[in-house]
């Protein structure tokens, strides 16, 4: 038999999970950095955040065209991907004047922790690798 085996459902590597301390400022009872727990997503799940940041956008002559907000995307990919904390606890919401998991994250966290749990989101998710990286890992 082929190596198609190695393909299939049950033998894919699936939900990856990783901890990652994405600030300082909130730690536990012993004054030490509490983790942030992220998980891959399937690219059915990476789809519907993108369909979630595409806007209709009027253009020259009435036409309408898709655009997709970056900014929107990258958020929503964010909390698809936080296990823990719960961005959708109503209380952690509540406790910082929001409503919505992406407004929680970007008034919970400093500009440079939120840059770090995007990098760190990419990264689980796959998009951390160029396509040289890529024809290398194929090649091995």
């Amino acid at each position: 038999m082929s190596q198609l085996s190695a393909f299939f459902a049950q033998n894919a590597l699936a939900d990856l999970h990783e901890e990652v301390i994405v600030s300082s400022r909130f730690k536990d009872a012993n004054g030490q950095p509490i983790s942030w727990k992220l998980r891959s997503m399937t690219e059915e799940e990476n789809e519907e955040c993108r369909k979630a940041a595409t806007r209709k956008v009027k253009g020259k002559g009435g036409a309408y065209t898709s655009e997709i907000s970056s900014d929107d995307y990258v958020a929503k990919l964010a909390v698809s991907s936080v296990v823990f904390p719960n961005l959708k606890d109503e209380a952690l919401q509540k406790s910082y004047g929001v409503l919505g998991a992406e407004k929680l994250l970007r008034k919970m966290l400093l500009p440079g922790e939120y840059a770090t749990l995007i990098q760190k989101v990419q990264e689980i998710n796959g998009f951390d690798k160029d396509m040289g990286e890529l024809i290398d890992e194929v090649k091995n």
